[in-house]
């Protein structure tokens, strides 16, 4: 029946029951032996016994994932996994029992992964009377920061029958030693003095010492939660915003926030109160909503923010004081704000206008120097009636380019003459529906080449003019010098330079075709990436041809702001 009572009550407070097997471990002896009193904190570590130690416990939580808690009653009892509950608790590589009962006595067994497999530890929890302990010292301390205090361990209060060791302390898990860095601090007949004593000082103190019985060495563990506190204050609250009165401007039909720090000295029991008052009258206006946060909080006392916001300003507002009222067991403080009405600074809104005009203007203008040649295509295109169609001419554009002499294989000479007579056209006439005029393809032979030429560019609006190095040096430069002839009589006839390979201009060059060279508009060709309708180099090329303008029809606007909005590489 008391087992089953004990299975129980463990069960309730943090044992898991479950049959569990720890392989390595059934052989394994007790390693520490602790004692501890009935209804008092008590912390037992998983690590290894060691002499030098100079912690009890280490609070990281990195360790704390790691750590396998189980225990049994008696070795042949089964196995039980602990699981934190609301009197156990894993706190790094620590067990806390707060506080810790006499049915929680037994075998533990820890684990650490990659370090400790298996640790047994023997818990005996004792009550008062059988630990034979008089005049047991409380295990809850409240010191006064200032004065001189001492800190008693109340072990050491029992087991008088028995020869003890000296007292160990530890705060906080660390070990207490005399230090040059804080003399006030002295340990004296298993006792630590204190004086002055600081809000430091503050925190779970643990004292053990070690005494011998049939041969067992237990270690008798307690535990002293030590509090410091300060003297009451002798003086009133101190309001540090507002001070006296102060005016704060305030918009009509706009909200408000009303802000009030206060500093209250230090009160063991606080009976410390703020308030908004509007004309020193309390809740009356449902328009005030107040909250009271905690600014700062120590021995020294606490700095409160005390915020009543108006959800709305009215005229009888403007007409009030408002009051932060603040009050302590000594006395009270007051502060009044009053509102004054907040001008419109015509001189801002018109500035903020300006600034923003002017960035409005200047992201327009951004955009269209980027987006220049697409927004000129959808307006000719869509917006502009053609009237190329009207001027008696028949071809779009002639199309120049180095002829492959048949003494010659030169590959690039084959590459240029397929982007003249396929991709052009293909691109040109079949995609974007230009009319070329390619002079082996167009215009009939029989007649003397150099009248074909000029004959052919007069009746075309463009001439693409296709460089490269063996155009500029070859007979084929004549076309260019023709062009540039009929462009100067006829001022619809424009010229359109598609550099495909890098060259050199010939010293031997016309004047008239060095400074054509150097004056009109250049599209350069990169085979590598201007392959596709949508590229860079096709823009520019429709940008340079005459306008060819299409009904919207069927088609939508957001085709047509994809179209202007595609990316261009």
């Amino acid at each position: 029946m008391l087992t089953l009572s004990w299975i129980l009550t463990f069960f309730v407070s943090g044992v898991e029951v479950r049959k569990i097997n720890l392989p390595g471990c059934s052989h394994v002896e007790p390693q520490i032996w602790y004692r501890a009193i009935n209804g008092e904190d008590f912390v037992l570590q998983c690590d290894l016994p060691d002499r030098d130690a100079t912690n009890i416990y280490n609070d990281s939580l990195l360790n704390q994932h790691k750590v396998k808690w189980f225990w049994h009653q008696k070795d042949k009892e089964t196995l039980k996994a602990l699981k934190e509950s609301s009197n156990l608790a894993f706190q790094g590589d620590a067990l806390w029992f707060k506080p810790v009962r006499d049915s929680a006595s037994g075998v533990y067994i820890c684990r650490i992964w990659g370090k400790i497999p298996c640790l047994k530890i023997v818990l005996d929890v004792q009550t008062k009377k059988a630990a034979k302990c008089s005049g047991y010292d409380t295990n809850m301390l409240n010191l006064l920061a200032g004065s001189g205090n001492s800190i008693t361990c109340p072990g050491t209060k029992c087991y008088s029958h028995i020869k003890k060791s000296d007292v160990k302390w530890y705060k906080d898990g660390h070990q207490i030693k005399h230090r040059k860095s804080r003399p006030s601090l002295k340990l004296k007949h298993n006792e630590i003095y204190l004086n002055p004593t600081y809000d430091k000082d503050a925190g779970i103190y643990v004292c053990d010492y070690t005494l011998y019985e049939n041969t067992t060495k237990w270690t008798m563990r307690t535990a002293v939660t030590v509090e410091v506190t300060a003297k009451n204050t002798v003086h009133p609250p101190n309001l540090l915003y507002p001070s006296g009165v102060v005016i704060l401007e305030a918009e009509l039909g706009k909200p408000l926030e009303l802000k009030c720090h206060v500093q209250f000295g230090f009160e063991a029991v606080s009976p410390k109160r703020v308030t908004w008052k509007q004309n020193n009258e309390e809740n009356i206006n449902e328009n005030l909503n107040q909250e009271t946060s905690v600014y700062s909080k120590g021995l020294k006392g606490d700095t409160l923010l005390h915020v009543a916001t108006l959800k709305e300003v009215t005229e009888k507002d403007l007409r009030s004081n408002f009051t932060c009222f603040a009050e302590n067991s000594v006395g009270n403080a007051t502060a009044v704000i009053q509102l004054k009405r907040k001008q419109r600074v015509l001189f801002l809104h018109v500035l903020c206008s300006a600034i923003s005009t002017l960035f409005a203007f200047v992201l327009c203008t951004a955009f269209i120097y980027q987006h220049w040649i697409e927004i000129v295509l959808v307006y000719r295109s869509y917006l502009v009636h053609n009237k190329s169609t009207e001027d008696g001419k028949e071809f779009d554009a002639f199309v120049s380019y180095a002829k492959l002499d048949s003494s010659e294989s030169d590959s690039t000479l084959i590459s240029e003459e397929k982007f003249a007579l396929e991709l052009l056209p293909d691109m040109l006439e079949n995609k974007y529906g230009y009319k070329l005029c390619i002079l082996e393809r167009d215009i009939l032979p029989g007649g003397a080449y150099t009248d074909e030429v000029v004959t052919a560019i007069k009746q075309s609006r463009r001439v693409i003019i296709i460089l490269s190095p063996t155009y500029v040096s070859g007979p084929s430069i004549f076309e260019l010098q023709a062009a540039v002839n009929c462009a100067l009589e006829d001022k619809r006839i424009k010229l359109v330079l598609v550099k495909f390979q890098d060259f050199q201009e010939p010293e031997t060059l016309p004047p008239v075709v060095k400074k054509a060279l150097r004056i009109l508009p250049i599209v350069t060709w990169k085979s590598s990436i201007s392959a596709a309708p949508d590229k860079k180099f096709w823009t520019h090329m429709r940008y340079h041809m005459p306008m060819k303008t299409k009904m919207l029809g069927n088609c939508s606007l957001k085709a047509l702001f994809q179209r202007l909005f595609r990316p261009v590489y």
